[in-house]
């Protein structure tokens, strides 16, 4: 009988699902948004010695390229909520994807470093704003099948990031331009934007007042900080393994080559990971049992790199990146810990910029304890930590329970 009423809210939300022609021109817009959203970060790595060569880039210059991404996400993905309300959520993506094209094309035409870091920071907003969108528009065109499109974004996602990691390279010695190379991928938001020019007269009616999950109410929410400290940690490890993982191998024994080739490895599993990791926790009204089980696959791939043998160091490899099905699953978390849409955003918005910002220091503090205690003992106790913490808010935010359902404190 317990189960009545929560039958009774899915058929509701399966009616309201979209439906038809739409919901597959949705999905396709879904799609090539997420494609883009970290192209801006990943074309650059690759070509970092050499843009910094050809702009004069100095050492704080390069610095601060490498942090913008973080800054933005938290900066300008706080405020994309109100952003929402006010443009609405289809012309709001609309517009974030021309303003990431754009930023990425006056970046790739330019010889200054000043204009190059300010058109990367253009570019990076639109990225943000769409990290928060898309959580917001799954919620509400499909909220009977959040696992189902999570998994879709989230491997569009990954495919998006490994492609522009991977091809950049190629594309600059094809050309023999780095202005191409970085140019390409704004023609890729531009195509990204076409869908949802057809998606404007679609545009979903708004609600706001008080279904709406402003920033008061969930810095006092105990559910939106657990899910915030969630997917900070899990950001934070991503960041430390994307930055620090060649290192870990070549320290260890491993050629530069060799490295490269595990972290190309390393970054391809993320896609089949996302496939498979929301299709299970989509399967569990409670996600706790997902939780630990990542948060377990983390654990044996650390201690494998610190203290197993070297030349297992692919499967140590591969079990890390199991582990960080723990991104799909704190995006996940977005939908599955709300009611509506609004609630969505509001979540979406404040648990992934309170996450940028508490990851944005871990590939720093790495660097620096590797460098002061000379050796990985100390980071990685800080990774076994970090893993902790994760544990512990991911058993709070995995529960079946609701933003909307706590206590009146939330409100204040």
């Amino acid at each position: 009988m317990e189960d009545l009423p929560r039958m009774s809210v899915l058929a509701h939300e399966a009616r309201r699902s979209t439906t038809g022609p739409l919901a597959w021109l949705l999905v396709l817009g879904i799609v090539l948004a997420a494609l883009n959203l970290r192209t801006a970060v990943t074309s650059v790595g690759p070509l970092l010695d050499q843009l910094a060569g050809a702009l004069g880039m100095s050492s704080v210059s390069t610095g601060l390229l490498t942090t913008l991404p973080v800054l933005a996400f938290a900066t300008v993905g706080a405020i994309t909520p109100t952003m929402a309300r006010r443009v609405g959520e289809h012309r709001l993506l609309l517009l974030a994807l021309v303003v990431l094209g754009a930023g990425m094309l006056v970046r790739s035409v330019v010889g200054s470093a000043a204009v190059f870091l300010v058109s990367s920071a253009v570019a990076l907003s639109g990225g943000a704003v769409g990290n928060v969108l898309i959580p917001t528009l799954i919620k509400r065109h499909f909220p009977a099948r959040t696992g189902i499109m999570t998994t879709v974004y989230t491997t569009a996602l990954a495919a998006g990031t490994m492609l522009a990691a991977a091809a950049t390279v190629p594309i600059e010695r094809a050309s023999g331009d780095w202005h191409i190379a970085l140019g390409v991928w704004a023609a890729l938001a531009a195509v990204a934007a076409i869908p949802w020019l057809a998606l404007l007269r679609s545009e979903p009616e708004r609600e706001t007042g008080g279904r709406d999950a402003g920033i008061r109410r969930l810095l006092r929410s105990r559910l939106a900080w657990m899910v915030a400290i969630y997917f900070g940690t899990q950001s934070l490890i991503a960041y430390v393994m994307f930055g620090w993982l060649a290192t870990i191998l070549t320290d260890g024994g491993f050629t530069t080559s060799q490295a490269g080739a595990v972290l190309g490895a390393f970054t391809a599993l993320n896609i089949p990971v996302s496939i498979l990791v929301p299709v299970v926790a989509s399967r569990f009204r409670d996600q706790r049992p997902v939780v630990v089980g990542l948060v377990v696959f983390y654990a044996a791939g650390f201690l494998g790199l610190w203290l197993g043998p070297v030349d297992l160091a692919l499967v140590w490899v591969v079990l890390v990146a199991v582990g960080m099905g723990s991104f799909p699953l704190a995006l996940m978390m977005l939908a599955l810990r709300t009611r509506t849409p609004e609630a969505t955003a509001g979540l979406s918005a404040f648990g992934q910029s309170a996450g940028y910002l508490i990851s944005g220091a871990g590939p720093i503090l790495v660097g620096v304890l590797r460098d002061v205690t000379g050796g990985w003992t100390v980071p990685y106790a800080l990774l076994f930590a970090v893993l902790l913490a994760q544990l512990l808010t991911g058993l709070y935010a995995g529960r079946d329970r609701y933003l909307e359902d706590e206590p009146a404190r939330m409100t204040g």
